[in-house]
């Protein structure tokens, strides 16, 4: 098994593992279909009738599902292995998400929107977020910057470049629940795909059902790892924090922006959305641009200035740029880019949460997890808690000061040397690999 594994690090294009390639293409597939909603779901729940405080509510109650879902991913993907985790995922995601639609948006009925769509919220993250433990596994660490900079190129190229651009074509064609109905076919196709074609020889494939009690226990120890390693290494907890800053503006924006861009900038729905998407492309291009210079400038360096300082100026660009120019399209443009550049500076917090915790990469990457579902809650909560009384201005400058916070963290995130840390982490991926991809 050992040769196996060892020979799948090996095969690598500019730092993606071949054996995987099947389940980044998998990603990029089913990100799109969770994506399509994205960027006009908070204003087509204000036409039905519902306020915005509501359709942030909603939003919020998807983000606490989603972030218990992105911490059980690392866990479960540890102790059940990532096929299987990804498998569970893409069930939750198809059964809610129809029920969501017709329950809920079709019947206008606002207590099954909640509870639908918040249940949907464990779908993306036990697919998506299993296979980052599955390339933690695999890849070299010297190259796992790179790793995930693909990982993350394809979560942003799906849910927010194809995402976002998608609608922007079909809305006038099929209308917005003729979209919504649309995205089921992509987390089909993409859900088939990631548990039918990976073919990584490190997939466990024995029953859970026999397993002897060791390894039963075992399987508890892994589960409470995710908790414990909180408090027996607090960087991870740091580094948790920082990953739930990462992204809560972004699912913060997408409540509130479409509303100041449509209403109060008056663009129209298509221009909002080919700005969002402008945002998308350029985050994930730069996913895997900065997951490269990560590598070669130092991971923690790259996090710090180029992400937390860079988003909290690029943040309030995002609002006080457009608000400045008015109805300009270009400078909207521009400021979206930036802030989608920035973004992807955080790209090497993937690398740099397995590294410190090499003995318990997948309790590591659980916490990474559980950031990236909590900032789909902490982004809308903001928002709701917020804007009556601050509006977008307070809300806009809140974001920036969390992203300076976030800066200070990361100081704190000191790795090891790469090098050294690879030949380490290379034993203890193979003792892993062996049981529980």
């Amino acid at each position: 098994m050992s040769t196996n594994v060892q020979s799948s690090r090996e095969r690598e294009i500019l730092g993606m593992p071949i054996s995987l390639f099947w389940g980044f293409v998998a990603v990029f597939l089913f990100m799109v279909g969770d994506g399509v909603e994205q960027a006009f779901l908070s204003k087509y729940m204000v036409q039905l009738g519902f306020s915005l405080n509501q359709s942030a509510m909603v939003f919020s109650i998807y983000g606490i599902t989603l972030a218990i879902a992105s911490w059980l991913s690392g866990v479960l993907a540890e102790v059940w292995g990532p096929r299987r985790a990804m498998i569970l995922g893409f069930i939750i995601w198809v059964v809610f998400d129809i029920g969501f639609l017709y329950f809920g948006l079709d019947h206008k009925n606002y207590a099954m929107m909640l509870i639908m769509y918040g249940l949907r919220g464990f779908g993306y993250p036990l697919f998506s977020f299993s296979f980052i433990v599955w390339i933690s596994y695999v890849s070299q660490t010297d190259k796992l910057g790179s790793a995930m900079g693909w990982f993350w190129l394809v979560f942003a190229g799906g849910l927010g470049f194809i995402g976002s651009y998608y609608p922007s074509f079909t809305i006038p064609l099929f209308g917005f629940m003729g979209t919504l109905w649309s995205a089921l076919v992509w987390i089909i196709v993409g859900g088939l795909m990631g548990i039918l074609l990976i073919r990584e020889k490190g997939d466990r494939r024995e029953s859970v059902s026999n397993k002897s009690a060791s390894e039963s226990s075992h399987s508890v120890r892994g589960l409470m790892k995710g908790i414990t390693i909180v408090f027996e290494n607090p960087r991870i907890g740091m580094g948790g924090i920082v990953r739930v800053i990462n992204t809560s503006a972004q699912y913060g924006f997408v409540v509130v922006l479409p509303i100041f861009f449509t209403q109060t900038l008056h663009f129209s729905t298509s221009q909002w959305l080919q700005i969002w998407g402008d945002m998308s492309i350029s985050n994930m291009i730069f996913n895997l641009i900065w997951g490269m210079i990560g590598d070669k400038i130092g991971w923690r360096t790259q996090v710090k200035w180029f992400g937390g300082v860079g988003c909290a100026i690029t943040s309030l660009f995002f609002y006080y740029g457009p608000l400045a120019a008015g109805h300009n399209y270009w400078v909207a443009v521009i400021a979206s880019v930036l802030f989608g550049i920035t973004l992807a500076g955080f790209v090497p917090l993937s690398a740099i949460m397995p590294s410190l915790a090499p003995d318990h990469k997948g309790a590591a990457m659980s916490v990474l997890n559980l950031g990236a579902g909590l900032s789909t809650f902490v982004g809308p909560a903001i928002v709701g808690l917020l804007n009556d009384a601050f509006g977008l201005k307070g809300i806009v400058w809140t974001f920036a000061v969390l992203y300076i916070i976030s800066a200070v963290l990361t100081h704190f995130l000191e790795v090891q040397n790469t090098t050294k840390t690879s030949r380490q982490l290379s034993e203890v991926g193979t003792d892993s690999t062996s049981g529980n991809v």
